[in-house]
């Protein structure tokens, strides 16, 4: 059985896909690019703002799943510049404070939806221990 995630905390999906899907105990988390939900409107010229935002985004949707991102065991980030990943990593410790921290790959792509600079997937373990 599976259960949609939505929120308006996280930018309405741009294509036919849900913001997130429990699956059993999982969460997972649809591509986050650095759109403002408030706005609709794409981040941009700032890499760290857009970081930030992606990763905003993808809290949002774990939040509305009732986890929180110390439940996220498997980060997936796509950078349109590897150049960028230092960066990156300055912003996501914002989130993941000093670990221990979730699985992950970061992986240079040649583009991304709407022309982002960044993209971030998750996934989650929502189920809780009953003992």
């Amino acid at each position: 059985m599976t259960r949609v995630v939505y929120t308006e905390k996280a930018p309405k999906p741009v294509a036919p896909y849900s913001q997130g899907l429990v699956a059993g105990c999982f969460l997972f988390v649809s591509g986050q690019v650095p759109i403002d939900p408030a706005t609709g409107e794409l981040v941009k010229g700032d890499f760290r703002e857009a970081a930030r935002r992606a990763l905003e985004n993808v809290k949002a949707v774990v939040e509305a799943a009732g986890a929180t991102l110390k439940d996220v065991v498997k980060v997936t980030v796509f950078l349109k510049d590897i150049s960028k990943f230092k960066e990156f990593n300055e912003v996501y410790r914002e989130f993941f404070g000093e670990g221990p921290y979730p699985a992950r790959t970061a992986v240079q792509v040649a583009a991304l939806p709407l022309d982002a600079d960044v993209e971030v997937e998750a996934i989650a373990y929502v189920c809780r221990d009953e003992g």
